[in-house]
């Protein structure tokens, strides 16, 4: 099964984009783990082209609160619908069992002993400032995160989070997350 571990940054907030909504951010880079490869990637809004294959190619997108944003912005530069390739947001798994959202930052210290080097909104600061590959770093660490928590979870049938300076766990049902998903993909015309 062909695994695309991934996250977004952006060039803009939902103040600048005047809305709510995840499409109307602009995307500034991209970046991936293709577990067919063993290899991370990052791509800048303008390679784009060069992901779209890699995507077609995934039994399974795996992100962190993916389905509500990253995907979403996505599916604004991509000529299909990315929402038809089985996809696995952690943060929604966490969601439906602990009934609430935790951010990534708090799974990776409590469950992988590390934290986060950064924050969302300093990569749009690195954005405008022109520190393009201080994007990249941050978002290739959150990448590798978002895989280890993964990685955890399947392997120990649970997550960990801090709560006040509690450890706490929460189990989680892992048993299908690698089930096979016949996607009806619309692929992208030829690159």
């Amino acid at each position: 099964m062909r695994k695309i571990f991934f996250d977004i940054e952006t060039k803009n907030t939902f103040e600048e984009a005047l809305s709510n909504d995840p499409s109307a951010l602009d995307l500034s880079v991209v970046c991936i783990y293709d577990s067919e490869k063993d290899e991370y990637k990052s791509f800048e809004e303008k390679e784009l082209k060069s992901l779209w294959p890699i995507i077609e190619k995934a039994d399974m997108l795996i992100g962190y609160n993916s389905d509500h944003f990253d995907i979403p912005i996505l599916n604004k530069y991509y000529t299909g619908d990315l929402t038809k390739i089985k996809s696995l947001d952690l943060l929604k798994e966490v969601k439906n069992v602990l009934g609430r959202r935790l951010k990534m930052d708090s799974l990776a210290s409590a469950t992988l002993g590390k934290g986060k080097i950064g924050h969302g909104l300093d990569a749009i600061m690195w954005w405008k400032s022109g520190e393009i590959d201080k994007i990249i770093k941050y978002c290739l660490e959150d990448v590798k995160i978002t895989k280890e928590l993964y990685d955890f979870a399947k392997a120990n049938g649970h997550l960990k989070f801090k709560d006040g300076n509690e450890v706490k766990q929460i189990k989680l049902d892992t048993s299908r997350w690698d089930e096979d998903a016949n996607h009806s993909m619309t692929f992208s015309l030829p690159f």
